[in-house]
């Protein structure tokens, strides 16, 4: 998206956070808050090398600005203030934020240091969101008002439903993911790059650097798609006739992110023939599950869904014997597909506020519970994996062991196992899948 049209976004989208914040403040009891960009966290404590900085996703909902040491207070009333004192420093240049709008948004206001900071703080009960609650005392901020849960549970609900901008910076953001994601799925066709020669392709044509992406890129051949988060990159093309690549990498715009993974299949033979069947079974499946997304409907059940359907995939492609229904009601389909359907997105790739309550027992790792609501974004990534803990678990299972085709699985098992995950935002009369807007290409055979 054109960033001028952006900025426009934005002016809107300050203006609805001032509307918000001030019901929640009120409501919570508040007179004021002062949220906390951050600062340098330490590698070690035997080192003074930080890790690349990461503001407070409090602090970064307000604006795109990815520099420590800042305060963002918030009045009722009165318009937003920055106050930057963190001073120059000639180890290191402050980054440039993607727009410079938030300049004309807020006030902004540069003071020598925290002495002098402090005196812009307003009177009354102000309260203190940051990273670390401990600095709220640094400010003069009692302790009782630092991060009180109750606030910061009212903040990040907040973030559940997108803005208009929100939106727009995260379909652009899998805008930026497609250039990264093509590239791979062409560099695979050839047979001389490594994991990590994929890995440093996807910033390199996504134009970003490692500390700037979403997350930490997964790049996996074969076995290694057994590891739902793989990043310990091998270093060695694989060299294999019939091989797999897994890529869940994204992007990020403005501090929001996108989550996108494609899953593809080269060579020939049985094993490679049979892992492609699955991956265009879990692509149509993943795509009828997209097409479900709408107001009303408990996120879990859809998750629930998404079980049913992968048992008929994998009885399609004769891995599972059993009927569709056992082989759910008797876990098999969890030991294929052990993680949840997918979880909420924004300015964290698991972005917070949608799973207050615990999931079903059999759900452990679902990380959303909430009613789907228009604004959210959520992703939906199911997959099939061939784990070794997890199948030989099910091997050892006498009621369980025969309900799977075993010589197929260790047929397919040096391939790993395969995702499939777009970003989808939920309408009032639908949803909108931003990743098939910007990248319509899915998984599968490409050579």
């Amino acid at each position: 998206m054109d960033a001028s049209r952006l900025d426009g976004l934005y002016f809107a989208h300050v203006a609805d956070l001032e509307r918000r914040y001030a019901k929640v403040l009120s409501e919570e009891g508040w007179d004021a808050l002062a949220v906390h960009s951050g600062a340098l966290v330490l590698r070690s404590r035997f080192d003074d090398q930080s890790w690349p900085f990461r503001p407070c996703p409090h602090f970064q909902h307000w604006l795109p600005l990815a520099e420590p040491e800042c305060l963002l207070v918030i009045r009722a009333g009165t318009r937003p203030a920055l106050i930057r004192y963190g001073g120059e420093s000639f180890w290191e240049e402050k980054p440039r934020p993607e727009s410079s709008a938030f300049e004309d948004a807020l006030d902004v206001i540069e003071v020598p240091d925290l002495a002098a900071a402090k005196k812009l703080l307003p009177a009354g009960r102000v309260a203190f969101v940051g990273e670390d609650p401990a600095r709220a005392v640094e400010w003069g901020i009692g302790p009782h008002a630092a991060s009180p849960a109750a606030l910061v549970r009212a903040l990040d609900a907040l973030r559940t439903t997108k803005t208009s901008y929100e939106a727009e910076c995260i379909a652009e953001a899998n805008r930026r993911a497609r250039a990264g994601h093509e590239a791979l799925r062409d560099a695979f066709r050839g047979n001389d790059a490594s994991e990590l020669d994929l890995h440093l392709l996807f910033l390199r044509e996504t134009a970003q650097d490692d500390p700037e992406t979403p997350y930490k890129n997964i790049v996996a051949f074969g076995r290694h798609a057994a590891t739902l988060h793989h990043v310990a990159y091998g270093r060695q093309a694989s060299g294999r006739d019939a091989e797999s690549l897994l890529v869940d990498a994204g992007a990020t715009c403005r501090g929001y992110g996108s989550d996108v993974t494609r899953t593809w299949v080269k060579g020939h033979g049985a094993a490679a023939s049979a892992f492609a069947h699955i991956v265009a079974g879990v692509e149509a499946m993943q795509q009828r599950l997209c097409s479900s997304v709408q107001v009303g409907v408990p996120y879990e059940a859809l998750h629930d869904e998404s079980h049913r359907q992968l048992a008929a995939v994998l009885r399609d492609a004769g891995v599972v014997r059993a009927s569709q229904e056992e082989a759910v009601a008797t876990g098999v389909t969890r030991v294929f597909y052990p993680h949840g359907l997918g979880h909420s997105l924004g300015l964290q790739t698991h972005d917070v506020g949608c799973g207050l309550r615990a999931p079903r027992r059999e759900n452990p790792f679902l990380r959303n519970t909430s009613t789907m609501a228009a604004g959210q974004v959520l992703t939906i990534e199911p997959g099939v994996y061939f784990i070794d803990s997890l199948l030989g678990a099910l091997r050892a299972d006498e009621r369980s062991r025969q309900a799977v085709d075993w010589k197929l699985v260790d047929e397919l098992t040096p391939l790993g196992g395969m995702r499939i995950e777009d970003d989808v935002f939920v309408l009032e009369d639908g949803a909108r899948n931003f990743t098939r807007e910007q990248l319509p290409i899915g998984g599968g055979r490409v050579g």
